[in-house]
């Protein structure tokens, strides 16, 4: 499980919403890969394969198991992400999921699946507006 502080989590929280300010920042502050996450679950195929070309395969797995990809959650779960795991199946509205995370006190990760359920819930993608 990546360590980022609280801040930084509701950074790219906010990136699932109407200001594009906050991907920016994740950009320009050392969290490109939160960046490329980002991108990924918007639907960026480029920014996944950064994902995986850095190495960063546990946030590849993520956006696999956020978009139902149950080889992308068994790796999670696999390889130590139970946090991921839990939080790409909250996006999904898992009740069984989300209760874990509260049960964990990790409500940030439930706050952010939310973002991403909304967002996912009211997006039609434009590939003309593609942040990565």
């Amino acid at each position: 499980m990546r360590n980022y502080e609280v801040e930084i989590w509701m950074a790219f929280a906010e990136t699932f919403g109407e200001n594009e300010q906050f991907h920016q920042w994740l950009l320009s502050n050392g969290y490109a890969e939160l960046a490329a996450l980002s991108s990924s679950i918007r639907g960026s195929e480029a920014a996944f394969e950064w994902l995986m070309q850095h190495r960063f395969f546990d946030l590849a797995a993520l956006d696999g198991a956020i978009d139902n990809k149950k080889e992308a959650a068994l790796w999670l779960l696999k390889n130590g992400f139970e946090v991921f795991y839990h939080f790409a199946a909250a996006a999904n509205h898992v009740k069984e999921s989300i209760q874990w995370l509260q049960q964990q006190h990790l409500e940030i990760f439930i706050h952010i699946a939310s973002r991403i359920s909304i967002f996912r819930e009211n997006q039609t993608y434009d590939y003309h507006k593609q942040h990565f």
